[in-house]
């Protein structure tokens, strides 16, 4: 029976199509045995991140997934440019919805399914809406997703495109949450958060067996953007799983990226505290990452702090130039994506220091 574990309090929770946290409000996990990886097996397979379907926590011979992938994951990894041999850029914006995080929002649904979701319900700024009702779309399931009113325009259309739909919240992105969790209690249905849901995270960690695959060594360090930190999780698990399995010898630092304007978590590593304390989120260009309280704050600093990484804090004026000079080497990115450039540039790497960043979500997603 599959179990999920209390983050906060160690309580145990059978996993249904209902539960996604903590009686005591906690964030949940999934309690299970570390995988063994077998690369062997991965060529029977298709050529998507469900290669990698043997390490995620499905029933055993469950092939629910296949009738839900649009062949996501396998993105391409590349140099930089020739200036900076030592440094890759994964183009995870080249997926069926256009971000990365259709690694999660496939698996996640998969579940979904698996568990017989009449409905699901999720939250975003954006991208993961947009992922969440694509998905639902090919699980047949129906799907409310809940956005501030101040989401592009253009993300907007896309989770309309797919037929989910929806509820416009006035007010910050934690409000946002709270209304989809208020109804998610209400109607008593399937949340598709990709914060709280640890199925999410199964299809994230898809990010650090890619690159496993591809660069054929660990990189030294990940610049990863971090709102609520579902890509630096994935990766952080994912790579965790493959030194695990002694396939690697050691663990990629990771360098989290914050806007200045709203930066608890970078604003805690400095502070030296196990978690964040919520921030006045000042107005950011980044809206993907514009979390003022993550919810896993715990998770990603030590994750940070684990790997011997640190955080970066990035300008308004920096995240724009950084769109620019990205888009002067052919790569055209949304604007929360561009921060990850601007952390890059502001990053001190050693002489041959191996890095990987993401470039996470399209530039057509942008006003």
């Amino acid at each position: 029976m599959e179990q999920f574990v209390c983050n906060e309090c160690g309580k145990m929770h059978e996993v249904t199509a209902t539960i996604w946290k903590c009686t005591c409000g906690g964030v949940l996990d999934i309690v299970r045995e570390t995988p063994k990886v077998d690369p062997a097996s991965w060529d029977q397979y298709p050529n998507s991140l469900w290669r990698y379907v043997a390490t995620m926590p499905f029933e055993q011979g469950s092939d629910t997934w296949k009738s839900v992938t649009m062949g996501e994951g396998q993105s391409p990894l590349i140099l930089l440019d020739a200036e900076a041999p030592n440094t890759y850029v994964k183009v995870d914006y080249m997926m069926p919805t256009l971000s990365f995080k259709d690694r999660g929002a496939a698996v996640l649904m998969a579940k979904a399914k698996e568990l017989g979701a009449a409905k699901v319900i999720a939250d975003s700024s954006g991208n993961a809406g947009t992922a969440i009702a694509a998905y639902a779309a090919r699980c047949g399931i129906p799907c409310d997703i809940y956005l501030s009113d101040t989401t592009s325009p253009k993300k907007i259309a896309q989770v309309k495109a797919h037929g989910a739909a929806i509820k416009e919240i006035h007010g910050s992105r934690e409000d946002v949450a709270a209304a989809a969790q208020q109804a998610v209690a209400a109607e008593n249905v399937f949340y598709a958060s990709h914060v709280y849901n640890p199925y999410f995270y199964e299809g994230t960690k898809t990010y650090a067996y890619e690159i496993y695959e591809q660069l054929a060594e660990t990189p030294d360090a990940l610049i990863v953007p971090v709102g609520n930190g579902t890509l630096l999780l994935g990766a952080y698990y994912g790579f965790q799983e493959l030194l695990a399995n002694r396939l690697i010898g050691r663990m990629p630092k990771i360098i989290a990226v914050q806007a200045e304007n709203c930066a608890p978590l970078a604003t805690a590593y400095r502070n030296g505290q196990q978690k964040a304390e919520a921030v006045a989120n000042k107005g950011t260009l980044a809206e993907g990452i514009a979390i003022a309280a993550p919810a896993r704050s715990k998770q990603i600093l030590e994750a940070v702090r684990g790997t011997g990484g640190t955080f970066i804090e990035i300008s308004e004026e920096e995240i724009l130039t950084a769109r620019q000079l990205l888009a002067d080497k052919g790569f055209y990115v949304e604007v929360t994506s561009a921060i990850n450039y601007a952390g890059y540039l502001a990053y001190r790497s050693a002489a041959e220091e191996k890095i990987v960043l993401p470039l996470c979500g399209a530039g057509i997603k942008s006003n």
